[in-house]
């Protein structure tokens, strides 16, 4: 750990600076050109809510980190971390986690612990595969692990039951658990760019809100895709969906309606 670049990051001095972070539980130090975890975020424990780390080059988390107990908000993308520490799983009440653009190849086991986290963001990474305990996370509504090496997910991902999207483009995936199919609150799987051949049988039928399904750029074709059991009930709900994003004049590709698929 270390102390801040200088007095003047994050604006004022050293102690107006941290009178305001206590006050309203919002660090904010991103573009500060700091390489280590600044110490004087670690003494303010309790008091944290959102810490925003964003775009420095810090390269560890240290296990300090557990005591900010009550933080909601981490944000530490675009930095050079390598590995996170085990204790992190302590963070019991952290809602976001925001890891995206580092050098991290696994997640510790006990990110399965941290039981009220919604959104996981952790793209542009090493990951190489997803821990098992991924699947005690019932409270995720957001996966996403794009831009990584990952050649499959973990059967437990089912088991997230409040996932409504998950981002999964540019890896090697090949597979997919047929665990999937438990998502009833799915909405969206982006599995672009990957080496997916088929996906579960119950996908399309038992995942009654998915409205969006890409697959561009892997080995599946539009007619297996279009015999899939319940793959009408999806399409109806895909073009539902087309059809309130034109009413509420939302901007669309010029290509029209995107079918997911490769033909």
């Amino acid at each position: 750990m270390g102390c801040c670049a200088s007095n003047t990051a994050g604006g004022g001095s050293k102690a107006s600076r941290m009178a305001r972070w206590r006050s309203t539980g919002i660090i904010g130090l991103r573009d500060s050109k700091m390489k280590t975890f600044p110490d004087e975020v670690i003494v303010m424990e309790r008091a944290v809510r959102t810490l925003d780390l964003t775009h420095n080059k810090i390269s560890d988390v240290p296990a300090e980190v557990s005591k900010l107990i009550n933080m909601q908000r981490l944000l530490i993308a675009d930095n050079l971390i390598e590995r996170l520490p085990g204790n992190l799983g302590k963070l019991q009440s952290l809602k976001v986690l925001m890891l995206d653009g580092n050098r991290i190849s696994c997640l510790p086991d006990e990110l399965g612990q941290l039981i009220r986290l919604e959104q996981l963001s952790i793209s542009r990474n090493m990951l190489i595969y997803l821990p098992d305990t991924i699947g005690s996370l019932r409270n995720l509504v957001l996966l996403n692990v794009s831009n990584n090496r990952l050649k499959s997910l973990p059967e437990s991902v089912g088991s997230c039951a409040s996932l409504e999207e998950i981002q999964a483009n540019d890896n090697v995936i090949e597979e997919l658990p047929a665990s999937l199919c438990n998502l009833i609150q799915l909405k969206s799987l982006c599995l672009d760019n990957n080496q997916v051949k088929q996906i579960p049988d119950g996908l399309l039928k038992d995942c009654k809100s998915l409205q969006n399904l890409s697959l561009h750029n892997n080995p599946i074709s539009m007619d297996e895709f279009q015999l899939m059991e319940g793959y009408q009930e999806f399409e109806e709900r895909r073009k539902k969906k087309f059809d309130k994003q034109i009413d509420s004049n939302v901007m669309i590709s010029s290509k029209g309606l995107d079918v997911g698929v490769d033909k």
